[in-house]
């Protein structure tokens, strides 16, 4: 087994529910766990006892990235939240719903100790940004596409989010 296919089961494995694979042949061990098996090692856990949801520290903290390498990403992919492509919608006359671009976990701050980005009640504009979601180890930074205020966050700091989940509730200036 080289490591392309290694790869390949690993997609495999992350886009099923399967949350915990083994493999053993002659001269190789694998053992592959996906993040649905620690969701479900958690709501284990959560049923027992009290849960933490904060992050170790050190995964908080987005990497430096080389110019070169952020201008080289594809522009479908900077995880800007955009109405055209159905990431907000209305749910009221008043309010506008803004959705998760991907999968991953949500954070509010660029590391623990720095506050959050945005607060209820704050006004927002386009470019600003909204959170940070990281998916495999990239963080990922959510920025608005419209004008308004804060009227819900609907996410836990540290959570798991779902593409196209809600995220904020905005209400339009």
């Amino acid at each position: 087994m080289d490591f392309q296919q290694i790869q390949e089961l690993i997609k495999l494995l992350s886009d099923s529910n399967i949350g915990e694979f083994k493999l053993e042949q002659e001269d190789i061990k694998l053992s592959i766990r996906t993040r649905h098996y620690f969701d479900t090692a958690l709501l284990a856990k959560a049923a027992t006892q009290p849960v933490s949801f904060a992050p170790p520290p050190a995964l908080h903290m987005p990497p430096p990235v080389a110019p070169a390498v952020q201008s080289a990403a594809p522009a479908a992919n900077t995880g800007v939240a955009k109405p055209a492509a159905g990431n907000e919608t209305e749910t009221s006359g008043k309010t506008i719903t803004i959705k998760s671009p991907m999968i991953g976990t949500f954070y509010r701050s660029s590391s623990p100790d720095k506050p959050p980005y945005i607060k209820i009640g704050d006004e927002i504009s386009p470019g600003k940004v909204l959170c940070i979601i990281e998916a495999m180890k990239l963080f990922n930074e959510i920025e608005s596409e419209l004008s308004g205020r804060i009227v819900k966050i609907l996410v836990e700091d540290a959570a798991p989010v779902e593409y196209d989940q809600p995220l904020f509730l905005v209400e339009p200036v």
